[in-house]
């Protein structure tokens, strides 16, 4: 019995096979620039307007060299992020904190004495790299490496003066680390090379007007508050280098560590009226 050949063309059901495979085999589509910022900045816009008053445990070592014992301090507080009503309708987040010690003593008040202080990060420190700071700033994404974080470096516009609402009045340059996923902010570099220290301005301050190279860096880990992720700072470190081409060039460190968030609630009932 003789074969007959199939009139079916075997090519025919090969190519779609093919197409399927490249079209798998194609890398996915890398998010631009512009793209990236949009997401950020929606992220910073739901971060600004749904965090919750918030606190939080913070460990802070500041020191200062050349320097003796007194100009190295250890200090433990209570750290919150308070929504205050504005006049606008609008909230604005304050920091503020309680300090519960001081080298393991009582404190004298519940300011940060240094030798070396840092404020403003839960502020604003998510706000440097988004859509709103275009105007002050240079960025760049980096190439995107598969299973990699996304890299963004940023530089401020270098025509001073910068308009009042740039976040960095200074010169300065950095880069943010983003989760693929989220696009959220999982890391931030920021290098100052002229900050100021001291200005010498304020009356009877007996400091002459002092600038020193910033580097600051902080991380930033999801944290569940209200039945919802925000990304916030969980360790941050600066350090102050002045005078780096003298004999005796001074440096400042500051490290913080935050931890045990939770959500500042304020709780209220009623009791049954008694007879006296």
């Amino acid at each position: 019995m003789n074969a007959r050949p199939s009139s079916r063309n075997p090519l025919l059901f090969a190519a779609p096979l093919l197409i399927a495979s490249a079209v798998l085999a194609q890398p996915p589509r890398q998010p631009t620039l512009d793209q990236v910022l949009q997401r950020l900045e929606a992220n910073l816009n739901d971060y600004d307007t749904k965090v919750p008053s918030f606190f939080c445990d913070e460990h802070v070592v500041s020191s200062v060299f050349p320097g003796n014992l007194r100009q190295n301090t250890v200090t433990d507080s209570v750290f919150r992020l308070k929504r205050v009503p504005q006049p606008n309708h609008t909230t604005a987040l304050e920091e503020s904190r309680t300090v519960q010690s001081v080298n393991g003593q009582p404190p004298t008040s519940d300011e940060l004495n240094g030798p070396s202080v840092l404020s403003g990060v839960f502020e604003g420190g998510l706000a440097v790299v988004s859509l709103n700071q275009q105007s002050c700033m240079r960025y760049k994404l980096d190439r995107i490496r598969p299973g990699k974080p996304y890299v963004v470096r940023f530089s401020t516009e270098p025509h001073p003066p910068h308009p009042a609402d740039c976040l960095l009045q200074e010169a300065s340059k950095g880069q943010v680390f983003l989760d693929p996923a989220t696009l959220q902010i999982t890391h931030l570099d920021l290098t100052t090379p002229r900050h100021v220290i001291f200005n010498g301005t304020e009356p009877g301050s007996g400091y002459e007007p002092l600038a020193g190279q910033r580097i600051l860096s902080i991380d930033y880990a999801p944290i569940q508050l209200d039945n919802r992720t925000f990304w916030m700072p969980s360790a941050l470190s600066s350090h102050i280098t002045a005078g780096a081409n003298t004999f005796r060039p001074t440096f400042w460190s500051f490290h913080a560590t935050y931890r045990n968030y939770h959500k500042l609630e304020v709780s209220s009932r009623l009791l049954p009226a008694t007879n006296p």
